[in-house]
């Protein structure tokens, strides 16, 4: 599995684009604080063949403590995040 941090990202796109690590740091953030707001505010924010992003709401259900599994627990009601990727994307990773 291969992770990127935010950090990695931000050298990547100060890299691919000649800009510096602060514009690209702002670039970044800027992206990640409007996907943030859209979902909040409307619920989801669709980019284009990339993907959706989606607010979802989980029931709440009952789980198993991890440091004693034979102890039950009351999961509560939540709100998620979900991401749906585009066709674009999947056809990419195909």
């Amino acid at each position: 599995m291969y992770t990127m941090t935010k950090t990695q990202l931000i050298a990547h796109l100060a890299d691919q684009l000649g800009v510096s690590k602060k514009l690209a740091a702002e670039l970044v953030n800027t992206f990640i604080d409007a996907i943030i707001a859209g979902v909040k505010k409307q619920g989801e924010v669709r980019i284009q063949g990339f993907g959706t992003f989606k607010a979802s709401k989980r029931k709440a259900r009952e789980g198993v403590n991890p440091q004693n599994p034979s102890q039950k627990i009351q999961i509560p009601a939540m709100n998620v995040v979900t991401f749906k990727a585009g066709s674009e994307f999947k056809s990419a990773v195909k």
